[in-house]
């Protein structure tokens, strides 16, 4: 029988030994094995252990927990601790002794999460101090892994300033404070503004106790608002108020300052617990107005910005912090006055004279109308008394137009110079804004800057014409134009405008009826009034001769007596006379 046959027939015999060369028996294997078993630390599945970081790379970390084998943990579970290194200890917890490949499944994630509460519930009662890494951002603030729980810390929360940049924090290793455990919902809120409060709080007491008026100290922009600055002094955090940032006029601090700018200040005011203080920045400067050069005077032509805008006038800023106002009244010649819109607007860039100038009062007032020449110098000669010219209307009143001849020249047509004929109620009957209209200059007064003007006076007064045509005593041919219970009005034709009273019992007509509207008869002239420009007429007088007009006569009767004391009065001085003529001739006797 050969040695292959009796190797093959015996079972006991260890093949595993007889191709690997070795001479160890089984016996002695078995030993070995329990002793190595015996040397290895028995750990159960789902239990936490720690272990030791053998190996790492990009991928994956190797963690000795003296088993059988090392298991092979996910790079990204050590995330938040970047210096993770050979060597160190770490938790990990038995998630399977041995996968299908035989090799040991850790957890660090796991590990850390059983225990995290745990952790987490001790700092927040003891008030310690906890790492964190910030995972990522979210909404209203930032995700931060605290021993493997994800922990909320609130945008307000990161620092004691404002935060422009969030992303600024990202994977990044920060100290934080537990402020807020939800168990219930498993919510867990941090801060790091607590721990900075904290560092400061010793830092504010000392600035505070320090503070006095007048002091300058160094601040750090910290926010800027439409109403003002707000500085950080060091922990304590003061207002610059937009009116004291600087001497001149600005619409929004941020002209002046920006966000995170180191700027000197000085304390103005602050309250009785020194928890809010007013700060001042224009204040560490001299006042322009000290700074104006001696050499403005009144009467100098100055150049300068348009800064406000008012109705009733422009704010020039000549130089920084120094302004003038120009009244509307010194914008133009014109009288009439307008809104300073119709002249300049924000940011124009104006020439103007110094027309008072007050250094203790820091007053300036300034004209641009002064730039060109007064219109009302040799007015006479542009405009002599009975010349006529051309203007135009720029406003009404109840009594007359304003008319303007040029800018600055106005003059006023009263109403009865605006027509020889028209009966006019109102101005704006006659014409309207706007409108051209020749006139003649009537009166001038240049002491009081006044312009009396007619416009009647263009043309020749009819009523010369209507003297010698409407005579007493004449026949013309007229037009009813109205009838009223007083009488009526009549027209003629080729006299446009012209009209004539008829009283009631004069407008009788030969048959017996009255006249009515629109009847175009012949009439006879009763009463002309060239002064007053009356005319009176009658229909009835054409067939009927009377005596004497029922006006003649009342003036007559009203006449009789004034004659009569008038021949008295001669009579009695007559008597006088004689009665001294026969004194001087009794004298003379004697």
């Amino acid at each position: 029988m050969s040695q292959e046959n009796i190797l093959v027939g015996n079972t006991d015999f260890d093949w595993e030994a007889y191709e690997s060369g070795l001479t160890v028996s089984k016996a002695e294997q078995d030993k070995m094995k329990e002793m190595y078993e015996a040397s290895l630390s028995g750990v159960n599945e789902h239990e936490v252990v720690e272990g030791t970081v053998v190996a790492k790379n990009d991928r994956e970390v190797i963690v000795d927990i003296n088993a059988k084998s090392e298991g092979v943990i996910p790079t990204s579970e050590f995330r938040y601790n970047p210096a993770l290194a050979v060597g160190d200890k770490v938790e990990v917890l038995v998630d399977r002794q041995e996968n299908k490949n035989g090799q040991l499944v850790l957890s660090h994630k796991k590990a850390r999460a059983i225990k995290a509460w745990d952790r987490v519930n001790a700092a927040y009662e003891a008030g310690e101090i906890v790492n964190g890494f910030v995972k990522c951002r979210t909404k209203g603030g930032m995700i931060v892994d605290v021993f493997g729980i994800e922990a909320f810390l609130p945008g307000s929360q990161i620092d004691v300033k404002p935060i422009r940049d969030y992303d600024q924090y990202v994977d990044k290793t920060m100290e934080f404070k537990i402020v807020k455990i939800n168990h219930e919902f498993k919510n867990v809120v941090i801060s790091h503004k607590a721990l900075i409060e904290a560092d400061i709080e010793e830092q504010k007491k000392e600035i505070v106790s320090k503070l006095e008026k007048g002091q300058v100290l160094e601040g750090t922009v910290k926010n800027i608002t439409p109403y003002g600055v707000f500085i950080d002094l060091g922990g304590v955090d003061g207002l610059i108020h937009i009116t004291d940032l600087s001497w001149s006029r600005i619409n929004h601090p941020s002209e002046v300052a920006e966000l995170d700018q180191k700027i000197n200040v000085v304390i103005l005011d602050f309250d009785e617990d020194k928890t809010r203080i007013q700060l001042g920045l224009k204040q560490l400067q001299a006042h322009p107005w000290d700074a104006l050069s001696e050499t403005y005077k009144v009467g100098d032509r100055v150049k300068g910005k348009v800064v406000v805008l008012a109705d009733y006038g422009a704010f020039i800023e000549v130089m920084p912090g120094v302004e003038g106002l120009i009244h509307v009244s010194e914008m133009s010649w014109s009288t009439h006055l307008r809104s300073a819109q119709d002249f300049v607007k924000i940011g124009d860039e104006v020439e103007a004279v110094i027309l008072t100038l007050d250094r203790e009062e820091r007053k300036m007032s300034l004209g641009i109308k002064q730039l060109t020449p007064d219109p009302w110098e040799n007015i006479s000669e542009k405009y002599p008394l009975n010349s006529v010219q051309k203007g135009t209307v720029r406003n009404f009143t109840n009594f007359g137009v304003f008319v303007e001849l040029e800018e600055g020249i106005d003059g006023l047509v009263y109403i009865s110079d605006l027509s020889w004929t028209k009966k006019i109620k109102h101005p704006s009957e006659f014409c309207k804004i706007g409108d051209k209209l020749d006139v003649v200059i009537l009166e001038l007064d240049t002491e009081n800057r006044r312009l009396s003007l007619g416009h009647k006076q263009t043309t020749e007064n009819p009523w010369d014409v209507y003297e010698k045509a409407f005579a007493v005593g004449t026949t013309v041919k007229g037009n009813v134009l109205e009838v009223f219970e007083k009488g009526a009005t009549v027209g003629f034709d080729g006299h446009e405008g012209l009209e004539a009273f008829c009283p009631p019992r004069h407008l009788a007509k030969e048959d017996g009826s009255t006249l009515a509207k629109g009847e175009s008869v012949d009439f006879k002239v009763i009463e002309f009034n060239k002064e007053f420009k009356r005319i009176v007429v009658s229909h009835t007088s054409t067939f009927k001769e009377e005596e004497r007009p029922a006006r003649v006569e009342k003036e007559s009767k009203k006449a009789a007596p004034v004659n009569e004391v008038t021949a008295e009065v001669k009579s009695t001085l007559g008597d006088l006379d004689a009665l001294v003529e026969l004194k001087k001739k009794m004298e003379e006797g004697k």
